[in-house]
């Protein structure tokens, strides 16, 4: 995939949405240079970022605000709006991102297949909000976040949290170990280490359902906390 055509030679470059599926499966995972760049290339980090679904933390004022509902969460009702969120620009620290044409039809592609969730956080009909990753099997690998308004991709983070551990998935890979991530309680573990971890996950079938049950804000801190 570093030849400067391949990614751009097809509807999919190629590299279609198994062959994603199965790089998941690998423990690799596709990104791009920038937005505006037409090729595709696979990362495989020597130190994986993961968070614990069973040492999840949500700081003190973080809970405050997911259990006064200030947004209102729904699931996979705008995904291409999420996509948009996330691969715009937001702020100083964050003036490009990875999602180029490519990957976007292929994400679109497994979200039509059912593997990839998008969380959303609304006020007043309009996306604030939210975040976009992919299923299969016991593993969630969280692809991006977006947030227009204060703390709405970390109500989101919350929310799939708890719809995951409700569900009985059993790793959400970070992909990589950030401070913002860190709050959370998001650890750093070696490739390997997390390859093990990955193969066991990947047998588990949690329920679906889980991912677009209805939780109250209050529930879904409980729920998301390894300790209520």
């Amino acid at each position: 995939m570093t030849d400067p055509d391949f990614s751009a030679s097809g509807p999919l470059g190629g590299f279609g949405p198994e062959d994603l599926l199965a790089c998941y499966a690998r423990g690799v995972f596709p990104m791009a240079e920038t937005r505006d760049d037409p090729r595709v290339f696979i990362v495989e980090p020597d130190q994986r970022g993961v968070i614990p679904l069973d040492a999840f933390h949500i700081p003190s004022r973080l809970r405050r605000t997911v259990r006064a509902e200030p947004f209102d969460i729904h699931i996979d009702t705008a995904f291409e709006a999420v996509l948009d969120g996330c691969a715009a620009a937001q702020g100083k620290d964050r003036q490009d991102t990875w999602i180029n044409g490519p990957i976007r039809r292929l994400y679109s592609a497994l979200f039509a297949m059912g593997h990839v969730h998008s969380i959303e956080c609304w006020r007043d009909e309009r996306l604030v909000g939210g975040l976009y990753g992919v299923s299969l099997g016991g593993a969630f690998f969280g692809e991006s976040m977006f947030s227009r308004e204060r703390d709405a991709s970390k109500v989101a983070l919350v929310h799939l949290v708890a719809r995951l551990r409700t569900g009985g998935w059993t790793l959400l890979d970070a992909q990589f170990l950030t401070e913002h991530l860190s709050q959370f309680g998001a650890l750093e573990t070696p490739q390997a280490a997390y390859l093990r971890r990955l193969k066991p996950a990947l047998t588990v079938r949690p329920d679906l359902s889980a991912l677009t049950a209805s939780l109250t804000g209050v529930e879904a801190v409980a729920r998301a906390l390894a300790v209520p």
